[in-house]
């Protein structure tokens, strides 16, 4: 108990002297904080992005694509393999139909809102199921298209982020003339960066003649998605593989956020070595500083021991209290951030928000905590090996 209480008087006493050391504690708390702040900022983008991705994913629903297709976008069904996979066991049926919807993904230049550059914005083509498919998607405003017309409905956040997508507005793609008849929430999820369409309109107006390149199924639950795969498999008339939206989404994400991750960490990990020789500077001189204190201390009986661990805690004290004011700035400033980026796995825009996520913030913590102890760690030595006579020689 004697060490215990030795260590909170000597820490008690450095923290009621923080005051008369505010410049030299402001670099490491200032350099910390910096450090939580771009490590939060940076890393909130991949989080945004897979939870915009991952949103649009469910365990019920599973897509088709041709075989070795990473992407819609490089993939190809007839219109005869189309109607093979709707027939097929394991969907979940509306009647006597089975709840699925035959879709092309084609896309088309549209100027964005904040710096009027073009983007490449999903024109997805759907048929009258595409809302079943999707649990997590309705109609907000207007209407939906109807059915062989030049009409389309615009998801929210392409709406926010793309010029002309306004609730009655024409637009031209291609060498048509469109008109905006409705919007559509999904749950913040992929499916809001894109605009739909009848797909057989799609189909004629960009000369597809009856190809699509997917087909969305809702399945009579999760165990029936291996007898949906057998099934496709099986058939000597297709060659398809069928993955979960959930499966689909997570492997499209992954590649921007690994790219995202890799420059965070250097980045983090580089300024993180700068607010360590912060932390060291202020701590030296803090030591250097209290010289004469730390020796009366030692004088009056006081251990090595309480006055290391005391400048440690300090050195400590000062990181969290950087990391907390670095958390805090990227939470107010980013989270809920909206941008827009390319996707490299199917080269169209998604729109996302940054997520300073709770997960992110315990992490920032962490690194200042770590950047506070080993900051700490050479000044509280030498503030422990400091000679008692020596100190008390310059009173």
């Amino acid at each position: 108990m004697r060490i215990f209480n030795e260590v909170f008087a000597v820490t008690r006493l450095n923290i009621l002297n923080l005051p008369k050391r505010v410049a030299t504690s402001l670099v490491a708390v200032v350099g910390v904080m910096a450090v939580v702040l771009v490590f939060a900022a940076v890393l909130s983008m991949a989080k945004g992005f897979e939870r915009t991705m991952v949103a649009a994913g469910s365990e019920d629903t599973a897509i088709v694509m041709r075989s070795g297709a990473t992407a819609e976008l490089n993939s190809g069904l007839s219109h005869e393999q189309t109607l093979i996979i709707a027939n097929a066991p394991g969907l979940l049926k509306d009647g006597d139909r089975a709840v699925t919807s035959a879709e092309l993904f084609v896309l088309v230049d549209i100027k964005k809102k904040s710096n009027d550059s073009e983007a490449n914005v999903p024109l997805r083509g759907v048929q009258a199921a595409a809302f079943d498919v999707r649990l997590n998607v309705e109609l907000v405003a207007g209407r939906m298209f109807e059915t062989g017309k030049n009409e389309m409905i615009v998801g929210q956040a392409a709406q926010r982020e793309f010029k002309g997508l306004d609730l009655g507005a024409t637009v031209r793609l291609g060498r048509v003339d469109w008109t905006v008849v409705g919007v559509f929430a999904a749950g913040g999820s992929v499916s809001e960066s894109e605009i739909w369409t009848d797909v057989r309109v799609l189909q004629g107006a960009y000369r597809r003649g009856t190809s699509y390149q997917s087909v969305r199924v809702r399945l009579e639950d999760e165990d029936s998605l291996a007898v949906f795969e057998k099934a496709l498999a099986d058939d000597p008339r297709l060659e398809t593989d069928v993955y979960t939206e959930k499966e689909y989404y997570s492997s499209q994400a992954k590649p921007m956020s690994n790219f995202i991750r890799l420059l965070g960490y250097p980045i983090t990990f580089l300024m993180g070595i700068g607010a360590v020789f912060g932390a060291l500077n202020s701590m030296y001189s803090s030591v250097s500083a209290r010289g004469t204190e730390i020796a009366t201390l030692r004088a009056l009986g006081f251990g090595p021991f309480a006055v290391l661990i005391s400048t440690i805690i300090e050195s400590t004290l000062l990181a969290l209290i950087g990391g907390l004011l670095g958390g805090a700035i990227a939470f107010i400033t980013f989270n809920g951030f909206q941008v827009s980026t390319l996707n490299s796995s199917s080269f169209s825009q998604v729109v996302f928000d940054f997520a300073v996520t709770g997960e992110l913030l315990v992490q920032g913590i962490i690194t200042a905590l770590i950047i506070g102890l080993i900051g700490g760690f050479l000044p509280a030595v030498r503030a422990a090996r400091l000679p008692v006579a020596q100190a008390l020689r310059e009173l």
